[in-house]
């Protein structure tokens, strides 16, 4: 498929060797709470509270000191040490008819990750004991080549909802207990951390992310659309003010040679990536996602 190719004149270019940005310093709204059974502007719609699971517990085990009332700031919180990087990496896409088959395996292309899974002598063990270590995670699966609007927005799972150019999943902005995973996981350099089988996900606008910061693609969600960077064409930051229910907004996105007439958003604020799909998510993609999970892993 061109698209990579073709996103790489108008993308940022990448931390060297994975440098990720500093986090900017203002203090940002904290998300618990903002998790509904229905779809709501600042909201994950989630599946959990509509299909009987509900939230299973886990996460960080204790609230650092970082936060403050209903806000959080990011760079008081401590990050997983180490820079690993994964020449073993891949993410391919090709389209063919209506659908664009995605395979990788699930680790970050020419971006690093911490070392996990986290040591006792790090101060961010002291509020996450994370003890997965991260594994390869096969992507195998297609998604819409031209994505259809669903009757309604559909809710968000726990688990992959999309993934980045880099190859590595997306998550919804929430952690095993319903909360705010940005805000109380500890992540590492790239706001990166594997779940209990493994898999290496981001919650969030992962500063790694080649476009984060710009109006570029950097990523694709499960139900066809795609996911654009932080700020519009005029280099305006994006606020959920500027959002519609599910993180995103009409708008004309080319990608090789395919026009697109809605994209997802990045944010800095909560729900960061996605508040529920606007697509229509092929039965076949989510059945794939399944097989390669595998069983749900227990609550750390």
């Amino acid at each position: 498929m061109r698209a990579i190719a073709a996103l790489a004149a108008v993308m940022v270019l990448s931390p060297t060797l994975g440098l990720a940005h500093e986090p900017e310093g203002e203090s940002l709204p904290l998300g618990d709470g903002h998790v509904t059974d229905h779809p709501a502007r600042g909201n994950v719609f989630a599946c959990a509270l509509i299909d009987g699971r509900g939230f299973r517990g886990g996460g960080a085990r204790h609230q650092g000191d970082w936060f403050h009332g209903d806000t959080w700031n990011p760079l008081e919180k401590p990050h997983v040490g180490g820079r690993v990087m994964w020449p073993r990496a891949r993410l391919s896409l090709k389209a063919s008819g209506d659908t664009v088959a995605v395979s990788g395996n699930g680790l970050p292309v020419n971006e690093p990750t911490g070392k996990f899974p986290i040591s006792p002598d790090e101060e961010a063990w002291r509020y996450d004991t994370n003890p997965n270590p991260i594994q390869e995670t096969a992507l195998d699966f297609e998604i819409p080549a031209a994505p259809l609007a669903a009757a309604a927005p559909g809710c968000l799972p726990m688990g992959m909802i999309g993934f980045s150019l880099t190859g590595v999943a997306f998550y919804n902005a929430l952690d095993d207990a319903g909360r705010d995973a940005a805000a109380h996981e500890v992540q590492d350099l790239c706001d990166g951390h594997p779940q209990g089988r493994g898999q290496y996900h981001y919650h969030s606008a992962s500063a790694c992310l080649p476009g984060v910061d710009s109006n570029a693609v950097v990523g694709w969600a499960l139900d066809g659309y795609p996911i654009l960077g932080m700020r519009d064409g005029g280099g305006k930051r994006l606020t959920n003010a500027d959002l519609d229910d599910c993180h995103g907004r009409a708008e004309r996105v080319t990608v090789d040679g395919r026009a697109y007439d809605y994209a997802y958003r990045l944010t800095r604020e909560y729900p960061y990536v996605m508040g529920c799909f606007t697509g229509q998510v092929r039965a076949e993609t989510r059945q794939a996602i399944r097989r390669s999970m595998g069983p749900p892993p227990r609550p750390r």
